[in-house]
């Protein structure tokens, strides 16, 4: 059990948690985190593994082992192989298994007759028993099946995590937890950096999972699979729902609103006793009367104010200038990479594609499969054998997959804006910045200290600057919480112009997405419908 006792944080004047409690137990739940961004749900998590200390109240953790995925993984040593990093999670079967090594090998080269032989047969049989107990034998087909069920590929087991990106690194420490099975699994983000199969796949996974899990996302569909009870940080506390995301949204406007009616009651009723007090204090017959209401308001237990909606982003695509009926098309096109050790081929012969004007595509296909190869060929920015033709009057917009860690971190978040657009008054700069909840003094940080999710939404502002009839985003929700894609969603659905869009959040493709491609085995398919149409085509 994980008990959080009226735990306080502070973090400058004003707490992060203020007298906050929460018990967690082994028993098998899963349970949605969620509250705005700066909520403190990092550091919530941080503070049940263990890793964040509190400035006042109490923490109790007992009998429990207790694993923690961080959104960030920190570097795990670049010699050791994926499939030694995801072995760890079996370090006492892995000692074991070493001893009875030792152990046979000291057998034969010890005299059968001697007490030292019988010791070691003994002690032998012992860890074979304890071996036998863990399923060694089990051990590495499952750390094989987790590792490919998280989407690497059987040749990949090898290779040392230094030829890895961070996204796949994150991976390999995932499987560990996962098959290491902590009584209370901590997962911050886990899906940041999981193509579609492998989200499938955890979810899958986590859906009997043996002990507690809190999970951490910003993708809706995750959470309305996954969680059986949900969590939100306000105002420093927790309050508690029971079903999934979708559930939650229903039961805190039902909450919100009777908090509502409660608080405007008792200050309705504050006021009746306040007005009294003040028309009747000097009046000698209503002397006992006037204290009896004096010490009613003393005695009150106030309601606070329901919190204000979190601020969220606001912004449409400006309207699109008028393109040909055909905005794009790409045919006879084939890609291969030199990777220094032979060619990698990304397509052959790939089937011809065609962007229509009002076209809204959705990119699908495991990573690596060329979903941003694909939209840099189509953007013409990407060397292929094929031919690309753009038709009338087309203005192409693009937001690449990293737009975000390509941003010049020397430069402040308005100047940013005003290298791409340096003919734009400065009020229009800062009006759209505001859109993008950059207010005030946020104009003028510098992008080295901005979060993933404000870079996000200042390289979705820079998209904005010029009007376009052909937009090719690459996951433009990395890092986005969920009312900011909520945000995109709606500015999606009502642009007119034509879109491609790479995204593993299933619920914004379903949202905006009126066709399918499918990249994958060297070729694109094209399903007609949003995802969940395409993936009852293929199933």
């Amino acid at each position: 059990m994980v008990k959080l006792e009226d735990i306080t944080i502070r973090f400058g004047e004003e707490p992060l948690f203020d007298d906050l409690s929460w018990t967690l137990t082994p028993e098998p739940h899963r349970i949605g985190l969620v509250g705005p961004n700066g909520s403190g749900k990092t550091t919530l998590l941080r503070v049940i593994a263990g890793e964040q200390r509190v400035d006042a109240g109490t923490v109790t953790r007992e009998g429990v082992s207790i694993g923690y995925l961080e959104q960030d993984v920190q570097e795990l040593p670049g010699d050791r192989t994926v499939r030694d990093e995801a072995l760890r999670a079996f370090d006492d079967v892995l000692a074991l298994e070493e001893e009875e090594e030792q152990i046979s090998e000291e057998l034969a080269a010890t005299d059968h007759e001697s007490d030292r032989h019988t010791k070691l047969l003994n002690r032998l049989q012992q860890v074979q028993e304890a071996l036998d107990a863990q399923e060694a034998h089990l051990i590495r087909p499952r750390t094989e099946a987790t590792l490919t069920g998280l989407g690497f590929a059987p040749d990949e087991l090898n290779r040392p995590l230094r030829t890895f990106s961070g996204g796949w690194r994150m991976r390999a420490a995932l499987a560990r937890l996962l098959l290491r099975q902590p009584d209370i699994l901590l997962l911050d983000e886990p899906t940041n950096h999981l193509d579609i199969a492998s989200i499938d796949w955890i979810e899958d996974t986590l859906e009997t999972y043996p002990g507690a899990v809190v999970l951490v996302s910003h993708d809706r569909s995750v959470l309305d699979r996954m969680v059986t009870s949900t969590a939100e940080l306000v105002r420093g506390r927790l309050l508690h729902y029971d079903g999934n995301y979708s559930h939650y949204l229903e039961a805190r406007e039902a909450r919100y609103e009777r908090w509502r009616r409660r608080y405007e009651n008792q200050q309705k009723r504050i006021e009746e006793i306040k007005t009294f007090i003040s028309k009747f204090r000097y009046n000698a017959a209503r002397a006992s009367q006037v204290q009896s209401r004096i010490k009613k308001l003393e005695k009150m237990d106030r309601i606070p104010p329901p919190p204000d909606p979190a601020p969220t982003m606001s912004f449409a695509f400006p309207e699109p200038p008028r393109s040909g009926e055909v905005v794009l098309e790409v045919s006879e096109f084939s890609k291969t990479y030199d990777t220094g050790e032979g060619t990698e081929t990304v397509f052959t012969n790939a089937s011809p594609l065609t962007i229509e004007r009002g076209d809204k595509i959705a990119l699908v296909g495991p990573n690596g499969a060329g979903k941003s190869t694909l939209a840099r060929i189509l953007r013409g920015t990407e060397d292929f054998e094929g031919i690309r033709t753009e038709g009338h009057n087309v203005a192409l917009s693009f937001h690449a997959q990293h737009q975000g860690e390509m941003l010049d971190p020397d430069q402040t978040v308005f100047d940013t804006l005003r290298e791409a657009a340096p003919d734009r008054p400065e009020t229009e700069l800062r009006s759209l910045l505001g859109r993008f909840l950059f207010t005030d003094d946020d104009a003028f940080k510098e992008v080295r200290v901005l979060s993933g999710g404000e870079k996000s939404r200042l390289s979705l502002a820079r998209t904005l600057l010029s009007p376009a009839n052909l937009l090719i985003l690459d996951e433009p929700t990395n890092h986005l919480d969920i009312e900011s894609r909520k945000v995109l969603i709606e500015a999606l659905q009502k642009y007119e112009g034509a879109f491609v869009l790479v995204s593993h959040d299933r619920h914004v493709l379903d949202a905006v997405a009126e066709k399918t491609w499918r990249v994958g085995h060297s070729t694109v398919r094209t399903f007609l419908g949003n995802y969940s149409d395409f993936r009852w085509q293929v199933e």
